[in-house]
């Protein structure tokens, strides 16, 4: 992530607004936690077939703007290249330099941040209402008009070779990258987001240029707006900024629901990392894509598995048995599939203990199921959790371009409190026996090789590679 930013009064207007919405009544939260519906929006398009997403919000003078683009790492011709160009976006546009437009950022008391993942890119502006012309003046030249300064260039290069290495040091940072490839080996989804120290080397100022004209195209990209603002205005402006922009090339997208990676056995990646003293680990498979109609019901399963401190995860490693600081389960969700991984960390000497444990508290799903009180425990925290995760402008404009980037609708937000209500025992059962996978796990550990080679052979085929190793 990249970005320039400043603490303000508009950064002071963020955290008033946060602790306004923080302190509901008990009617408040009683009414949130079964009828939150997304506030009111526009969804419209221009002529480019730029998407454009309006909600207004008055309660303080703020504005968030983000552009999400589908150009993540799954349209690398070489790794890191889309993550690469989503950073220098920022290294100075539409005549001005990198410095220049610091100094105006600063000056406005705003932020601008860009950011690269798997499935796409995104440019965040969040500031004051009183410069939005301003600032979407800025804005618009950042995301269309970028310079790609070369000297500049050159140094972000530089520090994101040695933000690859250094993030080789704490092997959590790691560890999605490392499952990723473990389960989709060569298909797009198996593409490491921030490259490689050896595949970054190879990339050129005229590769970013490159792929900034080939997938920062309005017919490729929506803006989302969140704040205070009037929409008719917001429209005009809009209109006028960005109706000329048109780069031309066709956009060439990965067909990512083809060749995807079945688990034909249990396979372990050991990553050598000689001076651990201590395992982290990952054990899972394919989860669910982002759309999947049942998420709701296996946000609540996963949210006993692993998903809060008070999880049979949690609970067993870390209160019970004192093996790691903290065990949990999650599904990460992509537009054609998706993860589901259990990660913790313990000593190296209690690696086979840890494993072990956290194998036979997952095999609980099948072996004893979920129980009324507990289903009805995880169905409160799961609700009680959902409101305030759209409560900022920030937020919502992250939602929005989720919506676009990954092809979900308003529906799945507003009826997600009455899913949760719905959710059976019956109908845990099923979702555990449908997407939980049981049979031909994965496994990454990553730690001293030597200490615990054999230990991962019990758990299925090993292939060691070492972590400083350029690529799997």
């Amino acid at each position: 992530m990249s970005h320039f930013t400043k603490t303000s009064k508009a950064a002071a207007l963020v955290l008033l607004s946060s602790f306004v919405f923080a302190l509901p009544t008990m009617a408040d939260q009683a009414k949130s936690q079964s009828s939150f519906q997304l506030p009111a929006y526009e969804q419209l398009k221009l002529d480019n077939g730029l998407t454009v997403f309006l909600l207004p919000q008055h309660e303080v003078p703020l504005i968030t703007v983000q552009a999400t683009v589908r150009a993540g790492a799954v349209n690398d011709n070489v790794a890191g290249v889309s993550q690469l160009t989503s950073q220098a976006l920022l290294l100075g546009a539409g005549g001005k330099s990198k410095a220049e437009i610091e100094q105006l950022v600063d000056f406005l008391g705003a932020s601008l941040i860009s950011e690269g993942t798997l499935e796409g890119s995104s440019l965040r502006a969040d500031f004051l209402a009183k410069d939005t012309e301003q600032m979407l003046a800025i804005f618009h030249k950042v995301l269309t008009q970028p310079a790609f300064d070369l000297a500049e260039f050159d140094k972000l290069k530089a520090r994101q070779i040695a933000a690859v290495a250094q993030a080789k040091e704490s092997p959590r940072m790691v560890m999605e990258h490392y499952f990723n490839k473990l389960v989709f080996g060569s298909h797009p989804y198996g593409n490491a987001i921030s490259g490689t120290a050896g595949s970054l080397k190879t990339i050129s100022q005229q590769q970013v240029k490159d792929f900034h004209q080939s997938f920062y195209q309005p017919a490729n990209t929506a803006i989302s707006i969140v704040g205070d603002f009037k929409p008719d205005a917001m429209k005009a402006l809009l209109q006028k900024l960005f109706a000329s922009w048109n780069n031309g090339k066709v956009i060439k997208q990965p067909d990512l629901t083809a060749a995807l990676p079945k688990a034909e056995k249990a396979k372990v990646l050991l990553v050598n990392k000689a001076d651990a003293i201590e395992t982290t680990f990952s054990i899972g498979g394919v989860g669910v894509k982002q759309s999947n109609p049942d998420y709701v019901g296996i946000s609540v399963v996963n949210t006993v598995l692993g998903g809060r401190f008070t999880s049979w995860l949690n609970d067993e490693l870390r209160v019970n048995s004192g093996l790691t600081y903290g065990a949990r389960s999650g599904f990460e969700r992509y537009s054609a599939t998706g993860i589901f991984t259990i990660s913790s960390f313990t000593k190296t000497e209690s690696t086979k203990a840890a494993v072990d444990l956290a194998l036979n508290t997952y095999q609980r799903l099948w072996d004893k199921g979920i129980d009324q009180a507990t289903l009805d425990s995880a169905k409160a925290y799961v609700k009680g959790q959902f409101p305030p995760r759209f409560e900022t402008n920030t937020a919502l404009a992250g939602l929005l371009g989720d919506m676009y980037l990954y092809g979900f609708n308003q529906e799945f937000i507003n009826s997600f409190q009455s899913k949760v209500d719905q959710l059976t025992v019956a109908e845990s059962k099923r979702l555990i026996n449908s997407y939980f996978p049981k049979d031909k796990l994965q496994f990454v550990l990553i730690g001293k090789a030597e200490a615990i080679k054999d230990i991962a052979k019990s758990y299925g085929e090993v292939t060691q590679v070492d972590i400083t190793a350029d690529s799997i």
